[in-house]
């Protein structure tokens, strides 16, 4: 009896560990003063996001970064978020990420 339990245990372990993940896209471009990626995985997993140094030299430098990215969910459902992110923070926005009401 207990080598059944074992063995259902290390099944069911087994069936639970990921898969592997191949990298089916990889892009970059690195500049002094912008940036710029892409990647896309097996799993259905996307990224791109470009960056851009605003303001350069003076005291309110900062990058802007806008952006994308999905996933598929163990819902099996893709989920997109594209965001912006700059002076103000991290902005997401997405079908499925709530919406704060008007003030």
């Amino acid at each position: 009896m207990k080598f059944i339990i074992v063995f259902v245990a290390l099944f069911a372990l087994a069936l639970a560990a990921p898969a592997e993940v191949e990298i089916l896209k990889s892009e970059s471009e690195v500049g002094p003063e912008s940036f710029q990626y892409a990647y896309a995985t097996s799993d259905g997993a996307e990224a791109e996001a470009q960056g851009q140094l605003k303001n350069v030299g003076s005291e309110d430098e900062a990058i802007v970064v806008k952006g994308s990215y999905s996933f598929v969910a163990d819902d099996g459902q893709t989920y997109t978020v594209t965001y912006v992110a700059d002076e103000n923070g991290f902005q997401p926005q997405g079908a499925h990420l709530p919406v704060a009401p008007e003030a």
